[in-house]
């Protein structure tokens, strides 16, 4: 079975389980839920039958039977890689972080192994993420070695790049000369679900932002965020996501897209101040028109590209294909 791996990327809120050629990174079959690591570490606390690791253990065993009945195919004997929140201090089991410079090459991803976890010599590859004196990530290193394996990106000698990963945590992630110099994490996502969930701006947006910049109006409340962004506190400009709404310029459902330029501008200004020689926007579909728009409105210094939507995935599956590959596991295989 040296011609497929089980990839899965657990996340905090989502499970996302994928059979895939290790040559072309083809998927074959997907099995999607949502237990994601906080509820299963919330379920695994309300018993006492079962160890931690056995917890999840169950339940990915499970999704692998579930993606064998869905796919028609017999899944003994393949191995898993796992990457994301089940390598944390709420996953299967907590592994030591890797350390800076990261080869971006995945050589030095901090893993541990699990033997005859899905048959007879069959590993469970666990990954961790990569830590700095002041940050931490998980799941994004492995998006970054897959764009690099794909060649969707090349990096020219001593040249020093910039990738952004947005998302509830955005991740800003510098590469100089094959390694991993340093990272910046942004919580902007979270802190638009927190407003609009949480505090006295929900009575002012309606709907977020994730319903697509499509029309003029929400495309103009978004740059006119974006614009604010850039002349004054993002503490003090906040408070005009309400007044906006109360003197009328705005209408609730446009608020949000005001919301979210303020806080995506806040975001890409933190970068004006840098000397790299590029910058890459990795986005999903979710949010690369907001991404692409506001980079392009507060125009920085350093020349900018975008990785397409689709790709994004498919980075994931190499990343971690890459990871496995880089392992000494001749003797199980």
């Amino acid at each position: 079975m040296k011609k497929y791996i089980l990839c899965c990327d657990w996340g905090t809120t989502s499970f996302r389980l994928r059979l895939v050629e290790r040559e072309d990174y083809t998927v074959l079959a997907e099995f999607l839920s949502k237990d994601g690591v906080a509820s299963t570490f919330k379920d695994w606390k309300e018993q006492n039958e079962l160890s931690r690791f056995d917890f999840y253990a169950a339940i990915l065993k499970n999704s692998i039977r579930e993606l064998a009945k869905k796919s028609s195919f017999t899944l003994d004997n393949i191995p898993v890689i796992v990457s994301g929140m089940a390598s944390s201090s709420i996953g299967m089991e907590e592994i030591p972080y890797a350390d800076l410079p990261f080869e971006s090459n995945g050589n030095q991803a901090s893993v541990k192994l699990f033997k005859d976890f899905n048959g007879a010599k069959t590993l469970l590859v666990l990954v961790s993420g990569i830590k700095s004196h002041e940050d931490v990530m998980r799941g994004e290193e492995a998006q970054l070695i897959g764009l690099l394996k794909l060649n969707e990106v090349s990096i020219q000698a001593s040249e020093e790049i910039v990738f952004v990963f947005p998302g509830t945590h955005s991740k800003h992630i510098v590469v100089k000369d094959g390694f991993v110099t340093d990272f910046k994490t942004f919580m902007t996502g979270e802190i638009f679900n927190i407003l609009c969930e949480h505090s006295i701006l929900k009575d002012s947006v309606l709907g977020g932002s994730g319903t697509g910049l499509k029309d003029q109006e929400k495309i103009n409340a978004f740059l006119n965020g974006v614009d604010v962004s850039g002349t004054s506190s993002l503490l003090h400009s906040l408070f005009t996501v309400r007044t906006k709404q109360l003197f009328g310029q705005f209408s609730k459902e446009q608020n949000s897209f005001y919301l979210s330029g303020l806080l995506i501008g806040s975001e890409l200004r933190q970068l004006k101040d840098g000397n790299y020689d590029r910058l890459i926007i990795c986005s999903g579909k979710h949010l690369y028109a907001h991404y692409k728009l506001a980079a392009e409105v507060i125009s920085l210094k350093f020349n900018t590209s975008y990785v397409q939507p689709d790709l994004i995935d498919k980075a994931t599956i190499a990343g971690q294909v890459q990871i496995f590959n880089a392992l000494k596991t001749a003797s199980y295989e």
